[in-house]
């Protein structure tokens, strides 16, 4: 995996921001977002649709720019060209290839990111394997189901080991035992240092999470662990804890 400080030891968070507006002409959909993300932590943003979670993930990919405030991503403003490589990104909407097979989408990221040949090799087995898409390899991508899509999407942001993970609503249309795998190697590769950003509205994905952030109307309404969330909330589940807390904006 690659590393985001060159090997220091850094006690600053991995992602910093502060105080972040985001207009679209005279809309305003965040409001003045202030969040620290410690380093190899999995962060679960929360909301329903249209609140803002995916302008905010774009913001830290630095693939939009804030209207007023700063991100910063392991101490670089973004948004930053060098950093792009240090990044896996997945979005809600598929930037695939229809007439590309799955491996030769591949295959095209991993000679963006500037893989060796062994390295790709290797990492496009493993990802592809991971999202249980090896015997579908070298079919063409339009010929893939809405789920295929969105797992092969997964193994190409996974391709060059970032440090960092962002992925907007990443197991969309994926069957529960793929998804169980799945998590299982988020953990691993967040406790072998990545740190993962996710926006998904599965309940029981959220419980995996180590923080969790939680967005209505475009404003930060609550931030914590799981635990700390439910039981500020008297909560015995997240989404009890999430109407809690986006009723006390009211």
């Amino acid at each position: 995996m690659q590393n985001l400080n060159d090997g220091k030891i850094s006690t600053s968070p991995c992602i910093r921001i502060e105080h972040v507006d985001r207009y679209f002409g005279k809309k305003q959909v965040l409001f003045d977002i202030s969040l620290d993300i410690p380093y190899s932590q999995i962060l679960g943003i929360l909301g329903p649709s249209g609140s803002g979670k995916t302008t905010l993930v774009k913001l830290i990919a630095g693939i939009d720019i804030a209207t007023r405030g700063e991100v910063y991503v392991g101490n670089e403003k973004m948004p930053k060209l060098h950093m792009m490589n240090k990044i896996g990104y997945m979005s809600q909407a598929d930037a695939l290839y229809g007439d590309l097979t799955a491996e030769e989408n591949l295959n095209f990221f991993a000679s963006m990111y500037k893989l060796t040949r062994s390295q790709k090799k290797q990492r496009m087995h493993e990802v592809l394997e991971l999202v249980n898409l090896a015997e579908f390899s070298k079919r063409q991508v339009k010929q893939f189901s809405g789920g295929m899509k969105r797992r092969l999407s997964l193994a190409i942001a996974l391709l060059h080991e970032p440090p960092i993970l962002i992925l907007d609503e990443p197991t969309v249309g994926i069957d529960p035992i793929l998804r169980k795998s799945i998590w299982e190697e988020l953990r691993q590769i967040c406790d072998n240092g990545t740190t993962i950003i996710l926006t998904t509205h599965v309940m029981d994905e959220l419980e995996k999470c180590d923080n969790l952030g939680m967005i209505r109307d475009g404003k930060l309404i609550a931030l914590g662990t799981p635990a700390e969330l439910k039981a500020e909330s008297s909560s015995t589940t997240i989404e009890d804890a999430f109407l809690y807390y986006g009723g006390k904006t009211e």
